[in-house]
């Protein structure tokens, strides 16, 4: 189901829960309204639909992804760069790293353990940064 996105700095003023299995609807909720934002947005987070859970959608070319509790155990190659948000208004500064590891639950909640380097880095970790509460 496609939801309406939330706007302001308010929807990211808590960390979010924990996702589970019982929460893999609102993952296809989430990873649907990314896609009808497709020309707008390569990335949600589900606190920019109105539920405080770690979960991001992430859609680039064919290729999409929905991680549950998704969490960076390893970055490097800092780098200074500008991003937007459909949440936000305007471009701001941010610090990202041009390689991560990634650990998260898969839509069966198998941990899953992944590499990725480059725009799917950044934009996964814009994501995880509002699932920490963390706004651009």
């Amino acid at each position: 189901m496609i939801r309406e996105i939330k706007k302001g700095t308010q929807i990211f003023d808590k960390k979010a829960k924990r996702a589970t299995l019982k929460d893999v609807e609102t993952g296809q909720d989430l990873l649907d309204t990314l896609i009808a934002h497709k020309d707008e947005c390569v990335g949600m987070a589900a606190n920019m639909i109105g539920i405080n859970k770690a979960i991001i959608a992430i859609s680039m070319s064919n290729v999409q992804y929905v991680m549950y509790n998704p969490r960076i155990i390893r970055k490097s190659g800092k780098y200074l760069t500008q991003e937007g948000c459909l949440s936000l208004d305007g471009m701001k500064n941010c610090m990202r790293y041009q390689e991560i590891d990634l650990e998260y639950n898969d839509a069966n909640f198998k941990k899953v353990h992944a590499h990725f380097s480059g725009t799917i880095a950044q934009i996964i970790q814009h994501e995880i940064d509002h699932c920490n509460g963390i706004v651009i």
